[in-house]
């Protein structure tokens, strides 16, 4: 299979815990690009948290924030924000346990606390800068993802309270919240059709939860060596670590390189 596009998440699959991208990676991308084929990142991340990396790769097209916001070299294709009654609810069921939330929008994010510990150990864990402090940012503008503070435990307080929403844990203290259906499979979908490149003309690397779904959607779906165990059955091949050259071994496998 000749492929047109790749994807790539980027926390441990483009950059490793570290928060840095391997050199050979930035070799392998750059090589990548001088064949022609397309190229977009695809991350639960908003796009002002990676902005420093898609310009060092020179990739601007990306499906952000788990699929709610697509872009295709600059011009925005695909918005799916989260319904404001659905966010109200999770206000109201997270202000019920204590647990703080930040809210995503597509130029900005603020939190409704500037202090909490869950917040701020996931957020630095990110290497971005803290949001701002705004409890009802959430009523001023889209808002296409939110981060739910609490721990693994306590997850089970939220089974059935969160109609239309769903939760993909992405830390120790904090979960991805997006709405029911959505993930990076639904923003890749709309990128392709746009493109006019059929879902089997695509391959994507990736390493998490939040990854699983993608790698279905697509005809090659690559995990990194470094992957979450239970990502590794969507998986169609195994590639090495991030810190390891998985990409360009990932991307020789694919025959692109």
């Amino acid at each position: 299979m000749s492929y047109k596009i790749v994807f790539f998440d980027i926390d441990g699959t483009l950059v490793n815990e570290e928060k840095q991208i391997p050199q050979d990676t930035i070799d392998a991308i750059r090589e990548l690009k001088s064949t022609g084929v397309e190229i977009a990142i695809a991350t639960g991340r908003a796009p002002y948290f990676f902005k420093p990396i898609s310009e060092l790769l020179g990739i601007d097209s990306y499906v952000s924030l788990n699929g709610a916001y697509v872009v295709h070299k600059g011009s925005v294709l695909f918005e799916r924000p989260i319904p404001r009654e659905h966010l109200e609810t999770l206000v109201a069921q997270a202000g019920q346990h204590g647990h703080p939330l930040v809210f995503e929008g597509g130029e900005s994010y603020y939190a409704d606390t500037d202090s909490h510990p869950h917040m701020l150990d996931s957020v630095n864990s990110l290497r971005i800068e803290l949001p701002g402090h705004d409890p009802e940012y959430w009523k001023k503008t889209n808002i296409y993802q939110a981060f739910l503070h609490c721990e693994a435990h306590e997850e089970e307080l939220y089974d059935g309270k969160l109609p239309g929403l769903r939760l993909v844990r992405w830390h120790k203290t904090a979960m991805d919240v997006l709405s029911e259906g959505g993930s990076k499979a639904l923003g890749i979908e709309a990128m392709l059709q746009h493109l006019g490149i059929a879902p089997e003309e695509a391959a994507a690397f990736g390493d998490g939860l939040n990854d699983k779904e993608m790698l279905g959607v697509v005809g090659l779906g690559i995990a990194m060596g470094n992957s979450h165990p239970e990502l590794l059955p969507h998986a169609d091949y195994v590639t090495a670590h991030v810190d390891e050259g998985g990409i360009r071994q990932g991307l020789q496998h694919a025959g692109l390189l």
